[in-house]
């Protein structure tokens, strides 16, 4: 069966700047950007878990949306030229195109996602039963100590079976799980998409050249700037010590930009991948 997307050339309806100079701006202007707007999202969570309706959480996919295009004001630059706008609800074949590409992705890692979360999950219980729980600082060096000293032994006698059958799966039903699909995609998948795929990544590939062709699109250092962008960011909202491997999915995400100049297939992705997360946590018992 033949590809139906034809590997696309990079975009060049935006300029490019190589010199070190400016990409030296560039990079200072993101970072003063992803800054001001990630700590304004903290303060609008910490506010709201201070009593404030859960409707105050409508700021942050605004502030995402919105602070990308006030800069592009400050700019003196067309924001429609970042190409970070999502398809009018009406355009079906623009969506059924970015459905089409994130079906395909979704069935190239669905399987190794499921085995490797079933065997991380289960890698993690055993921790939690050789070493007990860890809940603060203390525990974690008492943890440490023991596995560092090997006086304790995670695994046991059968490592197979204490990574397959530590902790299984039940039936479970995620809490709101009707609003799961609609609240990724739209309150977190595209806000946050448009924020690092549509403008920032587009913003560095101003000023550092796509010369790696991956699968048939071509990508650049921009992709991995703004995937780090993407992993520290959720840390600088909230930290959570595995935010470092949102690094990984985020270079699918940006690679789907690329490959289709708009942040909807990523987005759907990336809606897909939280949606998956939260119900795998369910039936696993991670979250209740």
């Amino acid at each position: 069966m033949s590809e139906p997307d034809a590997a696309p050339a990079p975009d060049s309806s935006l300029p490019e700047d190589l010199r070190p100079e400016t990409r030296r701006k560039v990079l200072i202007e993101l970072g003063l950007l992803w800054l001001a707007t990630l700590l304004a999202i903290r303060l609008v969570v910490v506010i709201q878990k201070l009593g404030l309706p859960d409707v105050v959480l409508a700021l942050v996919p605004f502030l995402f949306i919105y602070a990308p295009v006030w800069l592009c004001h400050w700019r003196k630059v067309d924001s429609y030229a970042y190409k970070i706008a999502i398809p009018a609800f009406d355009d079906l074949p623009a969506w059924g195109a970015a459905l089409g590409l994130c079906a395909r992705v979704v069935a190239v890692v669905v399987l190794p996602w499921l085995l490797g979360y079933h065997l991380y999950q289960n890698a993690v219980a055993a921790l939690l039963d050789a070493v007990g729980p860890i809940r603060d600082v203390a525990s974690a060096q008492a943890a440490w100590s023991a596995l560092s000293s090997g006086r304790v032994d995670v695994l046991g006698p059968d490592p197979w079976a204490t990574l397959t059958h530590t902790l299984l799966p039940a039936w479970r039903v995620p809490k709101d799980a009707w609003l799961l699909v609609p609240y990724h995609l739209f309150f977190v998948a595209i806000p946050e998409e448009f924020f690092y795929r549509g403008y920032m990544q587009t913003r560095l590939n101003e000023v550092f050249p796509r010369r790696w062709n991956v699968f048939g699109t071509y990508v650049g250092p921009g992709l991995i700037i703004g995937c780090l962008f993407f992993a520290f960011g959720h840390s600088l909202v909230t930290f959570r010590w595995w935010h470092f491997a949102t690094f990984f999915p985020g270079l699918v995400f940006g690679w789907m930009r690329e490959r289709t100049r708009s942040p909807v297939a990523g987005a759907m992705f990336h809606a897909w991948s939280n949606v998956t997360v939260t119900w795998l946590d369910t039936l696993y018992g991670i979250r209740v």
